[in-house]
């Protein structure tokens, strides 16, 4: 079974956390854009990452708030969530 986390699964968290709408598809074909590019601050990535904790039930660690680009988010909750 694949849990892992999608751009979709992200760019919902986003629009509910902080109100940013994001098309995932635009997301996951600019590797180099950051969160900030999106529209999404620092404020908006720790309700993300808060959220995205209570759902799986599990932390993420350190580190997830201080990603840049989504690309590098994924990477890491990704990476954690399957330890």
């Amino acid at each position: 079974m694949n849990d892992s986390l999608t751009f979709g699964d992200l760019a919902t968290l986003m629009k509910s956390c902080a109100g940013v709408s994001v098309d995932p598809a635009e997301m996951e074909s600019r590797p180099a854009a950051t969160f900030e590019e999106f529209g999404l601050d620092s404020l908006g990535l720790l309700g993300v990452v808060a959220a995205l904790e209570n759902r799986r039930g599990a932390p993420i660690g350190p580190g997830a708030e201080s990603c840049r680009t989504p690309h590098e988010f994924l990477a890491l909750a990704n990476d954690r969530l399957a330890a």
